[in-house]
């Protein structure tokens, strides 16, 4: 948002520079992203003086080239040679003397230089109306009447207008700051709160001279819709340029003037954040105005000249004839604006409903300024002052007088937002004490209302204009933001107490999981929810789409996670670790379902480069330690099951009690090409909502190191090749010894000397007796059922 230095001391009067304006800003919120000069003519004619044109010859070198002698009032008389065709002794003329600057369309500057044009000696340029930036006429040099004296210096005949304008990244919260007025409003209560000079210029209203009646009528249909409503006749309109000072405020914010009364409403609106709306009044069929909602299906051309497909839903204003004439808060009509031609108007100002706005700017695709406010909440109370702001401008510079009383619908009145604010929470949330008479003060500046004084706190009534303020943490953090985040010092050291470890919600596994994951070097991502779907089956459709790529909900996290990576891997940045944790969505039997997944996904090298390591690859396996890192805080017994999905070359899908915990594998070569990803890539996925309910709660306890050593024994066993670890690994958890507490597989061989159709695998099994030292024959007897059950199920052999 464009914010002009000069427009805003319009409304406070203070002596700070721009630079502590841009500071003070910044810290209250309003961040200043850059700042910007302005002028309305570029260079402001700085080196331009007025000379008088005494001899001019023939250039003897060139045929098109004139030498003048040109009398600038100064001691010397300028040699300068001009091509112009209209140069003449006698005329009065713009001089650009030696080291001035001239720009052209583009802002590009040069530099005026003593030369020689053809060997003759030329001390300046005598300017065209393009070269000085007055016009696009380049025919000739420009001729200045009498009235114009030798050695002025040219500026002094224009009204130069210099500005600096603040570009402000303004949160979609600050709806109060979308104006000038309420950045002086919010810039005042900082100043008078740091005891700086400032004083606040609020608005100053003339009541309008009424001249007769008028018969218009206003029908709003739905209160709900448009709470407030109010239109004003104004005739006698004379429709033509604006003067120079409000063109000047326009364009220094990027606007381009239109004409006087399209002018006066863009400048009420980023004046004070109320959008205006005037019609033509000529062409309101049956002098009245009906605010309410067109058929399904109404075509109604808007003032770009597109053609557009009502939807039922948002709100219009009409004529007598039921005919729309803009989309309220969004867009005008085409064929009820203001021409050069209109001499009656009605001018609106209005308070719409914030989501219908917003509704129908996103399914029309219009974001305009007035939608941008509307949408956000604009200040309700403020709507019939601005408009009698508005009729006061045009009736100055466009001639208008109010016709007959102005027609204003507002059933019920809103009110304030009542808040209960707390000294107590107050200390907490900030860590220090502030005096409570400041806080007082502050909440005056800002013209918070005190309604009564109670224990510990306050009754608070706040303006409507700050629609995000409505709880209690809202009135701090203006507190905040006005006292100064700077002046919050940080304490020498820090208290906390341990919280529980135990993951009793779904929020705590999360974050669990989150920090496991960051801790292992991934990082997380948050792609958008709505994507381009190849393949519909099962996915939901989106009734009113942003756009053809954005027209379904993601039915996989894959997809969006590959885009990332073919990101990065684009840009030399090729080992990746990702997590990201969302919903995914299916229509199936015409029911939609929603679930909440993590989902990882692995490419590229398993650890940095480094002459020490060899280079290793991700693989399968390595994905699979952090799935088994998450799960292990499950306290879950899974089981690993073969996985064939089209996403994955290669799956296996880890499940516990029936219910699925996760699938991971290699992703498929199809989806690889698909995201353009030429390196092999692992991907897995977790059910947040499975694992949430089939975890053990309260599972977290602490244990003593302990005191014995584990004893390791290991095995090597001849078995048929179809024979999986994990079966093995399960029948070895089902043997009845509380000495067995890990077990795992550190080899495999398939090959040479070995039988057809077997492999060899070989086990380490850990014993720990934690009471004290294991004997042989406790050792033996566990290993002794193991071998005894690998023989019996699975024929296995000792080798």
């Amino acid at each position: 948002m464009k914010i002009s230095n000069n427009w805003l001391k319009d409304y406070i009067d203070t002596d700070l520079n721009t630079d502590k304006i841009s500071e003070y800003l910044t810290d209250i919120g309003l961040e200043v992203e850059g700042v910007e000069k302005f002028e309305n003519i570029k260079g402001s004619l700085a080196g331009i003086v007025v000379g008088k044109v005494l001899t001019c010859e023939k250039h003897p070198n060139a045929d098109k080239l004139n030498i003048t002698t040109v009398d600038v009032g100064g001691e010397n008389i300028l040699q300068i040679v001009c091509g112009a065709p209209n140069v003449a002794a006698g005329q009065t003329v713009p001089v650009a003397v030696v080291g001035t600057k001239l720009y052209d369309k583009s802002g590009n500057s040069f530099e005026i230089k003593k030369a020689k044009i053809r060997g003759e000696v030329s001390e300046g340029m005598i300017c065209a109306e393009d070269e000085l930036g007055l016009s696009d006429d380049h025919g000739g040099i420009m001729i200045l009447n009498e009235s114009y004296k030798k050695g002025d210096l040219f500026s002094e005949y224009f009204d130069i207008a210099e500005d600096e304008v603040y570009e402000i990244g303004l949160t979609p919260n600050r709806t109060d700051a979308m104006s000038h007025y309420g950045v002086a409003r919010d810039l005042n209560a900082f100043l008078l709160n740091n005891q700086l000079r400032s004083e606040f210029k609020k608005i100053e209203i003339k009541e309008p001279e009424i001249s007769g009646t008028n018969d218009f009528v206003l029908e709003v249909e739905d209160a709900e819709l448009t709470p407030r409503y109010l239109g004003a006749v104004i005739e006698n309109i004379k429709i033509s340029e604006s003067p120079n000072w409000l063109k000047d405020r326009l364009k220094a914010i990027g606007l381009n003037p239109i004409n006087n009364v399209v002018d006066i409403t863009n400048y009420i609106l980023h004046s004070y954040g109320q959008p205006l709306h005037a019609f033509d009044a000529a062409k309101i069929s049956g002098n009245k105005i009906v605010v309410g909602n067109c058929p399904e299906g109404t075509k109604f051309k808007t003032l770009d000249g597109v053609e557009r497909s009502l939807n039922g839903s948002e709100i219009i204003i009409k004529d007598g004839s039921q005919n729309p004439m803009c989309i309220a808060g969004v867009f005008g009509g085409a064929d009820s604006g203001v021409t050069s031609e209109t001499t009656k108007i009605v001018l609106e100002s209005a308070y719409f409903n914030p989501v219908a706005i917003r509704k129908a700017a996103k399914f029309h695709g219009l974001n305009t300024d007035a939608s941008f406010r509307f949408e956000r909440g604009v200040d309700v109370k403020l709507a019939r002052k601005i408009l009698l702001k508005a009729i006061e401008m045009i009736s100055e510079i466009a001639n208008g007088n109010l016709v007959g009383e102005i027609l204003e619908s507002y059933p019920e009145e809103i009110e304030n937002n009542y808040v209960v604010f707390r000294y107590s929470k107050l200390d907490q949330i900030l860590g220090v004490k502030i005096h409570r008479e400041k806080v007082k003060s502050i909440l005056k500046y800002l013209e918070i209302e005190i309604l009564n004084e109670i224990n510990d706190g306050l009754e608070l009534s706040v303006p409507n204009y700050r629609a995000d303020v409505t709880r209690e943490i809202d009135v701090i953090e203006e507190i905040l933001r006005i006292y100064g985040y700077n002046k919050i010092d940080l304490p020498e050291k820090f208290s906390f107490s341990p919280v529980s470890l135990n993951l009793d919600d779904q929020d705590a596994l999360e974050n669990s999981w989150a920090r496991s994951l960051q801790s292992q070097g991934f990082n997380e991502v948050m792609n958008n929810s709505l994507r381009s779907v190849k393949d519909e089956t099962e996915a939901v459709k989106l009734l009113n789409p942003l756009s053809g790529d954005l027209a379904f909900m993601r039915k996989s996290l894959l997809e969006g996670l590959l885009e990332n990576a073919a990101y990065n891997i684009n840009r030399k940045n090729a080992d990746l670790k990702f997590f990201e944790l969302g919903k995914i969505y299916h229509k199936r039997s015409e029911k939609y379902e929603e679930r909440k997944q993590l989902a990882l996904l692995v490419t590229g090298r398993n650890h940095a480069e480094n002459w020490m390591l060899p280079k290793s690859a991700t693989n399968f396996y390595y994905l699979k330690s952090y799935v088994t890192l998450l799960l292990e805080k499950l306290k879950l017994n899974f089981e690993e099951l073969p996985l064939e999905e089209s996403r994955f070359s290669e799956g296996l899908e880890l499940k516990s009690n029936g219910r699925t915990l996760a699938k991971l594998g290699k992703v498929s070569p199809e989806f690889l090409k698909d995201a353009d990803v030429e390196q092999d890539a692992f991907y897995a996925e977790i059910e947040v909502e499975n694992c949430e309910k089939l975890r053990v709660k309260n599972n977290f306890k602490f244990i003593d190191i302990p005191k014995f050593n584990k004893i390791r024994r290991d095995l090597a066993l001849l078995l048929d090749k179809q024979i999986s670890y994990a079966e093995l690994h399960s029948l070895a958890q089902k043997n009845p010894s509380k000495f067995l507490k890990n077990i795992n597989l550190f080899d495999v061989y398939e090959g040479q000397n070995l039988p057809e159709g077997k492999k060899s695998y070989a086990l380490s099994f850990e014993l720990l007796n934690e009471e004290k030292t294991l004997e042989e024959k406790d050792i033996s007897e566990v290993m002794n059922a193991l071998i005894k059950s690998f023989k019996s199920e699975f024929n296995a052999e000792l080798r």
